[in-house]
């Protein structure tokens, strides 16, 4: 999965430890890793950060990235992080953008993945100099040509003037105008401003952490969207409101296996985080008046839950056209049409056959067919002639 971007990833790392150097002006090292006292320096940086926006949250909406210890930590931690996230998701796109927004940018990890997937023109917007002259850093010393302008949404700040084939916001929408039930009307507000500056066949791309907090209030997000006639064009093939808040121990994540950075593990231990996988909640939106993507054919779900193992049986949670469902089956009931129903992994889209209600989903047996339609970070093919 990890494969398309993992060189190109690679290939940031010398950039980002050579354009934080320059920006604190001092410290020589190798260029590819950090030296153990820049390890220590930054892994507190890196705790700060994860306590202030995973744990605590005093830092959501506050202004970190005029910090300069924090600004560092974020670019060498959470940049990596980023721009593999934005990857994944931008592997879902209908077509390939020419032009892009990306709102919130801070040192621009989505920006710079949007350009590495192939886009022509790329803005960067932000309300923090700092991390926008980082971003310019970065473009110098990549020789990538990147535009930034300065976007504050908290002071209900216009957007950059133009219409885009994308526009991206990346751990941008949660920190936004407070916390709770309060907060969701004015996000939706601002996604519809954002929507209306994406063009015919393009799309509006929200990555949020994958928190139970922030998945569930970008699943409220989505209803109020939805509920005014925008269309989802990934992960969601439901079109109704999201089933995931119906328990409120329920939330939408997704997660994917990727080619960790030896810095990114080395700051992961000195600040005593665990980033094996990557672990976000995702929404891609299409402008308003476009229909929803017509589906290929089958009963489709995608996977939304990490394998759920019992004795004897493998079950999974998935989430399709008709709802959010438990899928199970028993080891005794592997052929060769379904063993792939063992090895699946969340954001995988599964057509099934020959289900049987059982409990509080449904039950695959010997006669099930199972075929993975598209691997998670692909997207779903267009549907076949005779669907349509």
């Amino acid at each position: 999965m990890a494969d398309a971007y993992s060189k190109d990833l690679e290939r940031w790392i010398p950039r980002l430890i050579s354009v934080w150097r320059q920006a604190r002006r001092k410290g020589d090292g190798p260029e590819t890793r950090l030296t153990p006292q820049e390890v220590k320096e930054v892994g507190a940086g890196v705790k700060q950060l994860s306590l202030g926006l995973t744990r605590e949250r005093q830092l959501a909406g506050a202004r970190y990235m005029d910090d300069p210890k924090l600004l560092g930590a974020y670019l060498l931690f959470y940049w990596p992080v980023s721009y593999a996230q934005a990857r994944q998701a931008l592997g879902e796109l209908p077509s390939r953008p020419r032009h892009v927004l990306d709102l919130g940018s801070g040192p621009g990890p989505l920006a710079f993945a949007a350009l590495d997937a192939g886009a022509q023109e790329v803005t960067a917007a932000d309300r923090s100099k700092p991390a926008l002259a980082l971003a310019r850093s970065l473009a110098a010393e990549a020789g990538e040509a990147l535009a930034t302008r300065e976007w504050d949404p908290t002071r209900k700040a216009p957007l950059p003037e133009g219409q885009f084939d994308l526009i991206t916001m990346g751990h941008v929408l949660n920190e936004l105008y407070g916390t709770g039930d309060g907060a969701i009307g004015p996000r939706a507000a601002l996604l519809e401003q954002a929507l209306a500056q994406v063009k015919k066949g393009g799309s509006l791309l929200v990555v949020e952490p994958a928190l139970r907090e922030t998945s569930r209030a970008l699943l409220k997000v989505r209803d109020v969207l939805v509920g005014k006639g925008y269309a989802v064009r990934a992960p969601c093939m439901f079109r109704g409101n999201c089933p995931a808040l119906v328990k409120e121990s329920d939330w939408c994540h997704a997660e994917r296996s990727w080619p960790m950075p030896h810095v990114v593990e080395e700051l992961a231990r000195a600040a005593g985080l665990h980033k094996e996988s990557l672990k976000m909640s995702y929404l891609m939106l299409a402008p308003k008046g476009e229909a929803w993507p017509e589906l290929p054919q089958g009963r489709l779900f995608r996977i939304v839950s990490e394998p759920l193992e019992g004795k004897g049986r493998q079950r999974y949670i998935g989430c399709g056209p008709e709802g959010r469902v438990g899928l199970a089956m028993q080891d005794k009931h592997r052929t060769e049409k379904n063993e792939r129903f063992f090895k699946l992994h969340r954001g995988d889209v599964i057509a099934v056959t020959d289900t049987e209600p059982k409990g509080d989903g449904l039950a695959l047996d010997e006669r099930s067919e199972l075929k993975v339609v598209a691997p998670a970070g692909k997207g779903l093919p267009p549907p076949s002639a005779e669907n349509g």
